[in-house]
């Protein structure tokens, strides 16, 4: 299997992040691996990298505004030693947390196909393997939720996403759902500081039982 780091499998984001890299040439433009610990109690599962953010640093979450409230909680509840993300060289480390996407690849105006999904989705199904039995993973949005019920060879229907919901699933998982903290959600409150807080809080509930 092709390492995520060197995977070209879509054309369509291959191509993208050679026109991304040729505009910007500083930029990291290539699939984004994952930041945290290697055996993670916490698995965070975002959509894919943005534009100025990751994509730029190399760093999920790092550089753009949805990694503001993010890192702003993982701090918060223990799982990152400050509340800033900077760059992916800054002295930032994780607690017990790894935060990965759904999608490696910068998609055109954050939205990659559905073939795009499921072609990324071998390298989330062998994260999600590597994870012990009481782990807990959240998903970031409804795309997310979707993928790791895919990479867990699950049917959408058997666990719906929701705001704030909890589903056991196999390998002794339990998968939590939070809408995607990007710009847009919470900038019309349809996600807000407290509405995200109340998740990591009862993420960390689970895990200090």
């Amino acid at each position: 299997m092709i390492l995520a780091s060197d995977c070209r499998a879509c054309p369509r984001l291959a191509a993208f992040l050679d026109a991304t890299q040729a505009q910007f040439p500083s930029y990291f433009c290539r699939p984004v691996p994952a930041f945290g610990v290697d055996a993670p109690r916490l698995l965070i599962v975002g959509l894919a990298p943005g534009m100025h953010g990751a994509n730029r640093t190399g760093r999920p979450f790092t550089g753009d505004h949805a990694g503001l409230l993010l890192y702003a909680t993982l701090h918060r509840f223990g799982f990152a030693s400050g509340p800033l993300s900077v760059a992916a060289d800054d002295d930032l480390r994780l607690i017990a947390c790894r935060i990965t996407n759904a999608v490696k690849c910068l998609p055109p105006d954050n939205k990659p196909t559905t073939a795009e999904v499921v072609q990324c989705n071998a390298f989330l199904r062998e994260e999600l393997q590597a994870l012990p039995a009481g782990t807990v993973v959240l998903a970031l949005g409804q795309i997310a939720h979707a993928a790791v019920l895919r990479a867990l060879g699950m049917k959408a229907a058997a666990a719906r996403f929701g705001h704030a919901a909890r589903h056991a699933v196999p390998g002794g998982l339990t998968l939590f759902d939070s809408y995607h903290c990007s710009r847009y959600n919470t900038q019309t409150r349809r996600l807000t500081p407290e509405a995200f807080a109340a998740v990591f809080a009862a993420i960390r509930d689970e895990l200090d039982r």
